[in-house]
């Protein structure tokens, strides 16, 4: 990736401001290009959506069209991100989704038999097959649908380990803890009245905003969406690949109107949450499940128990009842691009030269090496 790519942007200036995985694959594609980058970030690193995810690279849920080409591009670039960077934690694992009952395996067949299947690698298999895939699932499922193009990156290692990289270039600038105050033409302005200008601006800011930077998206077609997630303690075996549970099919695009017209309601609280499972191993051997989606109020401080319930026990019925104790829970807030808008992310030019890119929303984690290249075609 690196080697080949034309240096486009020698002798120039890029300045990046948020240090999340979209800000970071940012100076990452200007680096390859060529250019200079500094890098800021208003904490010491990035506290965000990005480091409290699942690391998810999630192919199987995109719909048809620009988001699973989007998907699948970002897929493969992250592929060829981990050959050059160590430590990205990478994992071309697939995913299986657990089905129980005649309507999910409906969906789950439906979903096979499309065009842009064989695009995804899915496959529709039988519990034994699902469980060759995957030895360590000792839970209640009946059938499994297979993604083979999903894949998981170490999303609290990635940050860290791509700035190690492009620290060794010697082209590469960090500044944590400095708060964006201010802009210019090609310039950004920090709290300690550093201005800093480059052929390049792109501010790359996250969903937990304040001040000037608040400000900049008061009126935009932005979202806050609040998840919450837990980490167990190590499970004690490895689990083959990413997993999930039929509930995702009514939240993922790609599924969503087949779910719609063939599964019945979730109960009233879980349908509240949007409650669904999604399970990642991580390299230390815990499991990170989840997720919930909380819409109207994601500036709430607190986290509620009942809606976790009911995520372990999804996770307990498909991982088996030595599902290890919570060892830790969190939220998360990212920004998405509102529902009336067709765009798979926001981008715009704030003042001449200086661009924001947000609004990813939950597939920020999968897509950004993409959002990136984009930004540079």
């Amino acid at each position: 990736m690196f080697n080949d790519l034309e240096q486009t942007l020698a002798g120039q200036r890029t300045v990046v401001v948020g240090a999340g995985i979209v800000g970071t694959t940012h100076a990452l594609f200007a680096l390859a290009r060529g250019a200079r980058v500094v890098h800021l970030e208003r904490d010491l690193v990035a506290r965000g959506a990005t480091v409290r995810n699942f690391g998810l690279i999630w192919v199987s849920g995109r719909a048809t069209g620009g988001e699973l080409t989007l998907a699948l591009r970002a897929r493969a670039l992250w592929e060829e991100i981990a050959t050059a960077v160590p430590g990205v934690g990478f994992r071309a694992n697939g995913s299986l989704t657990l089905l129980r009952g005649d309507a999910e395996h409906d969906v789950a067949r439906r979903a096979v038999e499309r065009p842009d299947a064989t695009m995804r690698e899915f496959e529709l298999l039988s519990r034994e097959e699902a469980r060759q895939r995957n030895p360590a699932l000792r839970g209640d499922f009946d059938s499994a649908l297979w993604c083979g193009r999903d894949a998981a990156v170490e999303s609290r290692l990635a940050l860290g380990a791509i700035r190690a990289w492009m620290t060794a270039t010697g082209r590469y600038r960090y500044l944590p803890g400095r708060e964006l105050v201010g802009l210019s033409e090609s310039a950004v302005l920090d709290h300690r009245g550093e201005r800093h200008a480059g052929d390049q601006v792109w501010l790359c800011l996250g969903a937990n905003l304040s001040g000037f930077a608040a400000e900049l998206f008061e009126h935009e077609p932005l979202r806050r969406v609040r998840l919450m997630m837990a980490e167990t303690e190590p499970l004690g075996r490895v689990l083959t690949t990413s997993v999930a549970n039929g509930d995702t099919f009514r939240y993922y695009p790609a599924f969503r109107e087949d779910a719609s017209a063939v599964l019945e309601e979730q109960e009233p609280y879980a349908r509240s949450f949007a409650v669904q499972l999604l399970c990642q191993q991580r390299l230390h051997g815990g499991l990170t499940i989840g997720d919930t989606h909380e819409v109207d109020e994601p500036g709430l401080f607190e986290t509620r128990d009942r809606p976790m319930d009911l995520i372990v026990a999804a996770a307990r019925s498909v991982v088996g009842d030595d599902l290890p104790p919570i060892e830790r829970r969190w939220s998360g807030v990212y920004h998405q691009v509102d529902g009336t808008n067709e765009d798979l992310y926001y981008r715009r030019e704030v003042v001449d030269h200086v661009v924001a890119i947000t609004g990813a929303g939950g597939r920020g984690m999968t897509a950004a090496p993409a959002i990136a290249e984009e930004s540079f075609l």
